[in-house]
């Protein structure tokens, strides 16, 4: 069984993006939006949630904005939702239980 390790995602991540966007998010940006993705199930009690498809949609918003409110960058839902399904595919690579 492997443990999530930011610094393994934050690799995969960049592996898995489009070339465009890897000049677009750097390794800081990157381990920020792992950050906020915490922070959003965290704070949002969104693990118990059934409708994948609007807490996709809340999580990208949530991290456009905090991205923006903290000078982190200016990203479009497309940019953060590939880089949400590039960590989805990390996290596919590990043996966690649902």
């Amino acid at each position: 069984m492997f443990e999530y390790d930011d610094e393994h995602a934050v690799k995969f991540i960049q592996n898995h993006l489009p070339m465009e966007l890897k000049k677009r998010f750097a390794d800081d940006d990157l381990y920020y939006i792992l950050d906020t993705i915490c922070d959003f199930y965290d704070n949002l009690d969104w693990l118990s949630n059934d409708d994948e498809a609007k807490e996709e949609q809340e999580l990208t918003k949530y991290i456009i904005k905090q991205t923006k409110s903290d000078g982190i960058g200016v990203f479009t839902e497309d940019e953060i939702r590939l880089v949400l399904a590039a960590e989805s595919a990390y996290t596919d690579t590990l043996d966690i239980p649902d």
